[in-house]
């Protein structure tokens, strides 16, 4: 079954650190594209594959979420539909039931979230998903690392967006 993780920055290693930074610095380059800021990093016997930002805006496609992103760069990285054993997905949000099930379907081996999502959150906040018995893949999860700077990033950006609104 799943492995559920809820830890703080400092239970995290120096380098799981720089991988959310990494997803974190994603998720500031989509903001300046105009999107919602959440990034993604996978990686893989310690090395980055493949990084992804939320562009479903930019991309006019529905499905461009820094999640899937990431998962088909690192598919075309490494030529196949299914993720070798030992792939690591960082991202600042919780994932949506849309990129859960491409990260089951990917066979991603560990899912390391920043801060939830109370809206769409598909892992702890509106439901479990990772707890059905009918998926065929279970992973690691941990949440936690880095929270409060993902969590400001995306308060800052609605807060600009609600200002920018309410000028309009």
């Amino acid at each position: 079954m799943l492995e559920m993780l809820d830890l703080h920055n400092s239970q995290f290693s120096d380098i799981e650190q720089s991988y959310m930074q990494i997803a974190l610095a994603c998720a500031e380059y989509g903001t300046k594209q105009g999107e919602v800021p959440v990034g993604a990093v996978i990686v893989h016997d310690g090395k980055i594959i493949a990084t992804g930002y939320n562009q479903p805006i930019v991309s006019h496609d529905a499905t461009a979420h820094a999640e899937m992103v990431a998962i088909r760069n690192a598919c075309k990285f490494f030529d196949n539909y299914r993720l070798p054993q030992g792939c690591e997905l960082y991202v600042t949000l919780e994932p949506c039931t849309m990129c859960l099930g491409a990260i089951i379907h990917a066979r991603v081996s560990k899912l390391i979230f920043a801060t939830t999502e109370p809206k769409a959150g598909m892992i702890v906040s509106q439901q479990n998903f990772l707890e059905k018995s009918f998926y065929n893949h279970y992973l690691q999860v941990a949440q936690g690392l880095l929270a409060d700077e993902s969590k400001a990033m995306l308060q800052q950006f609605f807060k600009q967006r609600r200002l920018a609104k309410k000028q309009t």
